[in-house]
């Protein structure tokens, strides 16, 4: 039989496409090699007490724009999104290993600073530097970091586990990453349009912080923990909340029934969306980089959760594998990932 050579397009692939294309055939070969791919962190370890591994790549002029994107504030980030895997997991981070690349454009004080930004975010989050390495880079700034987590087995949540009725609750609010990017670009264009003027960014300080110093959400790990609640099924939200909730769908075989009254916005993203003539809804479920933690609790459960602040119960599970959102007039739409995909242009 004849090879297909055709030339064949990772965008036609997507992001999650090409990363189950690569690891369909990933036997795991070691006892200790509890879970591999297919969650926010792999599981490793044959004692009660496992070790949580999980990793990312920041990309400069991919992942992040250097001309409006303190070098503190990266390094800050860069390390708050890995951390941020492990506590997908109900897990508590421990250790982190850095990885730079970069050009000579770089000077000493400004790696410095990068790094000052990632040991800021190991004393917000009480984890250890163990390694790392550095590279000379020709195509900008590369950032990969390896965080990892311990947890006791049982006390571990995965992307499947969600059951029919559960309920699907958020912490914090959603939205407000993606629209602080699209004031910082906006800003930007103003500036290279006319360098004479100034950033209009007064007033906006939530959002930029969401975009330029996320956190990782350990505090709900631990929230939960006190009341004595363990989540059924577990995802963080980077990619947008659509993207995360098809994940647990397809993890648990189960669908979700979200509705827009329920899912939390900060009133100051609803006011920008609006300026930017975008439905607040739409930011919130492809907008991405909010990474805050998406869960599902046994009704059951439903009054020990409902103390906590910071939690928005937003839907529920149904046998149906059917993903919708109730909109606010009562009509529903079919939820698709729809926030950006890694290979297309």
């Amino acid at each position: 039989m004849l090879e297909d050579t055709t030339r064949k397009e990772i965008s036609d692939l997507g992001e999650f496409g090409l990363i189950a294309h690569l690891t369909e055939n990933l036997p795991l070969n070691n006892k200790s090699s509890v879970l591999g791919v297919g969650d926010d962190a792999a599981v490793l370890g044959e004692n009660k007490k496992k070790t949580l591994v999980s990793t990312d790549i920041l990309v400069e002029g991919v992942h992040f724009d250097l001309s409006f994107h303190p070098l503190k504030h990266l390094g800050y980030k860069a390390a708050a999104v890995n951390i941020s895997d492990i506590c997908a997991m109900n897990a508590t981070p421990t250790q982190i290993v850095v990885s730079l690349a970069f050009s000579n454009r770089f000077s000493l004080q400004a790696i410095d600073e990068l790094y000052d930004g990632i040991k800021l975010a190991t004393e917000a989050y009480g984890v250890d530097i163990v390694g790392g390495d550095i590279s000379s880079s020709r195509s900008g700034l590369v950032i990969s970091i390896t965080a990892i987590g311990e947890a006791n087995d049982s006390e571990i949540v995965y992307r499947k586990g969600a059951k029919n009725n559960d309920l699907l609750c958020v912490s914090g609010d959603l939205s407000g990453a993606y629209l602080g990017l699209q004031l910082l670009e906006r800003e930007k264009q103003v500036f290279l349009a006319n360098p004479d003027m100034q950033p209009d960014l007064e007033g906006h300080d939530y959002v930029l912080q969401r975009q330029l110093k996320p956190e990782a959400r350990l505090d709900i790990v631990k929230e939960l923990k006190k009341a004595g609640v363990k989540p059924t099924s577990m995802i963080d939200i980077s990619d947008g909340l659509s993207s995360e909730v098809l994940h647990l769908s397809n993890a648990s075989k189960v669908g979700f029934t979200l509705y827009e009254t329920k899912i939390p916005i900060d009133p100051t993203a609803i006011n920008l969306a609006e300026e930017f003539n975008l439905d607040p809804l739409t930011c919130a479920l492809n907008g991405g980089e909010d990474y805050e933690l998406l869960f599902t609790i046994p009704q059951a459960d439903y009054e020990k959760i409902a103390a906590i602040d910071s939690i928005s119960v937003i839907g529920h599970a149904t046998e149906d594998i059917i993903n919708k959102v109730i909109t606010k007039n009562d009509n529903s739409f079919e939820l698709k990932a729809q926030g950006w995909q890694h290979g297309a242009e």
